[in-house]
């Protein structure tokens, strides 16, 4: 079996490339472990990602990363899996109103690989093998930090998270029809930008120890 683990920047794998590197890339015959690094938002995630597919054919994408959350109630650190992805600012505001490119009626809604706007794993139910919370995401080209346009994107689309690359990674691998989860770690809460207030040490941590028990729990399944 061979599985990727990818994220936007080295420093999200680090920590897990350095402890498993040794023992499941140089000594598993069962399973082949790499480590990718997209790059920074949506564009290049899914530039990157597709040629990553195409060259490697893996069995299955990892996609490791940190991000914030629109749920106040939610504490910094927690690790969790996405279900649904959502585009949340390819489209236009007109008069106080966010319109997407559904609303726009520049896409179908349910148009492969959306479905009913969203971006769905449907392999999670098989390969969310540590049974982490599910919650939806919105991806997205700027840092969400306005309140006026927190309100909208909640109003809207009802996410629990954001990120930079989900949606590459959901809409390359529907498209590619190859497994894939995506693991994200809370950092921050959308809108906070007292960095101070933050807790990046502890999500990277969190996610690379979920990782580690990801990766060896799949290592003995498969």
């Amino acid at each position: 079996m061979k599985v990727v683990i990818t994220a936007a920047t080295t420093g999200e794998w680090m920590p897990t490339f350095l402890d498993v590197n040794e023992l499941y890339t140089n000594h598993s015959k069962r399973m082949k472990l790499l480590f990718h690094q997209s790059g920074v938002g949506i564009l290049a995630a899914a530039i990157s990602i597709t040629r990553m597919a195409y060259e490697e054919k893996p069995d299955l994408i990892i996609q490791a990363g940190i991000a914030g959350t629109f749920n106040k109630k939610m504490n910094l650190g927690k690790v969790v899996a996405v279900n649904n992805e959502m585009l949340g600012d390819t489209g236009v505001e007109e008069e106080g109103k966010w319109k997407d490119l559904f609303d726009l009626k520049l896409e179908k809604s349910s148009y492969h690989p959306f479905e009913k706007r969203k971006l769905p794993n449907q392999h999670l139910k098989e390969y969310n093998l540590l049974g982490l919370p599910e919650v939806s995401s919105i991806t997205v080209n700027e840092i969400t930090s306005n309140k006026e346009r927190i309100d909208q994107l909640i109003k809207k689309y009802e996410p629990v998270i954001e990120s930079m690359e989900g949606a590459a990674l959901h809409y390359v691998c529907r498209e590619m029809n190859i497994p894939f989860i995506q693991i994200r770690s809370i950092s921050n809460y959308v809108g906070e930008r007292d960095k101070t207030k933050w807790k990046m040490k502890e999500a990277i941590e969190n996610l690379n120890q979920t990782l580690l028990k990801y990766v060896d729990r799949l290592y003995k399944l498969k």
